[in-house]
């Protein structure tokens, strides 16, 4: 193949109590991204579409994930790379872990697979390193390799994948403000007293072990945030207020995603989640800010050629 086009999805971070720990993918939002070989070695950002992005290839987070996926094979290839955003950057909703991840995904396919899917999350956290400053791969993980994802340990690297119900639906609320993820960071307390901490452990294994089951009455008290959630919310118009209404009226979870600003709530059906996402548009239509509101299932699949 001379050229390919693939789909990389958005993600949802944190899920409450995993704190750059937990990480599940979603549908229709994410990067598509068309990677067609050059004749030389360069690599190339073509204007994208969606989003401003930076154009120099030292300072996009797809071709350093390529640079570094090529460096590991000693390949002097080249790729001319567009970029198109089925969302917005800054939405909390792993923006440029989709670009990463799309990125390795399709140049390592247009290379002839020389590495497993598992095996290029180690090239897309050097992309994902470049826009945070740091590795971390709640969004990387599932975005490359779907479903709902668990990081065990960074050093080394390892992953586990957590089932969940076929039936759970995600609805996504962007609330069209911005976010920034320094900011959101800065917020983060580098200390938690004993008490605060052990309920975050217990929320940790006890939605895992939700998922596992389907029990949606614990689902609904694990997804329970003591480290970013209470410092963070105050940036999101109207988050009390909505995580009030979703909860009344048949969410079994809601939680910020990643830094913000977008929302995330779990519903049982998709038919549950439509009647909520109805009255959660006329809060925002009352406060006069444009929202986005995605629904989908938990994509179970991650990065694929379209």
């Amino acid at each position: 193949m001379e050229s390919i086009q693939v789909f990389a999805p958005a993600s949802v971070a944190n899920v409450g109590p995993g704190y750059d720990t937990f990480g599940f993918a979603i549908e229709h939002l994410g990067d598509v991204l068309t990677l067609t070989k050059r004749e030389d070695s360069q690599l190339k950002i073509l204007k994208s579409d969606g989003a401003d992005l930076p154009t120099d290839p030292k300072n996009n987070v797809a071709t350093v994930a390529i640079q570094a996926l090529l460096d590991s094979l000693e390949s002097q290839q080249g790729f001319d790379v567009h970029i198109k955003k089925l969302f917005k950057p800054g939405s909390g909703l792993g923006s440029s872990a989709s670009s990463a991840a799309g990125a390795v995904y399709a140049a390592n396919k247009l290379l002839d697979s020389p590495y497993t899917d598992e095996q290029l999350l180690e090239f897309a956290l050097e992309g994902e390193a470049l826009a945070s400053g740091m590795i971390h791969a709640d969004n990387v993980a599932p975005s490359l390799l779907g479903g709902f994802q668990a990081v065990r340990s960074y050093e080394p690297l390892e992953l586990f994948r957590i089932p969940t119900p076929e039936e759970l639906r995600v609805l996504i609320i962007f609330p069209d403000v911005e976010v920034k993820t320094s900011e959101a960071k800065g917020l983060v307390p580098k200390e938690l007293a004993v008490k605060e901490a052990r309920e975050q452990w217990g929320n940790v294994g006890a939605l895992i072990h939700a998922m596992h089951t389907a029990d949606y009455k614990l689902m609904r008290h694990a997804i329970t945030d003591r480290i970013a959630e209470p410092v963070r919310k105050q940036l999101i118009p109207h988050y009390g207020q909505v995580k009030q209404y979703a909860l009344d009226h048949g969410a079994v979870g809601f939680n910020i995603s990643g830094s913000g600003p977008s929302m995330f709530a779990l519903f049982r059906s998709a038919k549950a989640a439509k009647g909520c996402m109805i009255e959660v548009e006329k809060i925002y239509q009352k406060a006069d800010l444009p929202v986005m509101l995605n629904l989908s299932r938990i994509n179970p699949v991650g990065c694929q050629v379209i």
